[in-house]
């Protein structure tokens, strides 16, 4: 069982940025590839970002490319997603998740561990 705990959601004007960080209770985190998905009212979730166990892969869903960032630090059991740029349209429940899969998941039924999510809303 790994329990993952976000934080550093609020509110921001549009323009502005935030800094997700992501903490995990194992340590054995870097056995998971670790996503930042997002989900907002009436919305399906969908993933924002992906890293790979090592740190040496990304993804990012095209909506955010260039403006957001993920990374993790293995040591600390921490996973982050920096956003910069955020727009009204970023509004949303951000949740962490980790996957323990070979390949690196894009799907939420990839993962299985989730954070209770962190509420990041833009103002325009």
């Amino acid at each position: 069982q790994v329990q993952l705990v976000e934080s550093g959601g609020g509110l921001v004007q549009a323009g502005g940025s935030l800094r997700l960080s992501c903490a995990a209770s194992r340590r054995t985190f870097s056995t998971y590839h670790m996503g930042w998905f997002r989900q907002a009212p009436g919305k399906e979730r969908d993933v924002v970002a992906a890293i790979s166990k090592t740190g040496s892969s990304t993804y990012y869903a095209d909506s955010v490319k260039g403006r957001f960032t993920i990374s993790r630090d293995n040591v600390k059991n921490t996973v982050y997603l920096q956003m910069n740029n955020l727009k009204p349209e970023d509004t949303a429940v951000y949740y962490c998740a980790a996957d323990p899969n070979f390949n690196l998941g894009l799907r939420p039924q990839d993962y299985i561990y989730w954070g209770q999510g962190t509420q990041v809303t833009v103002s325009s």
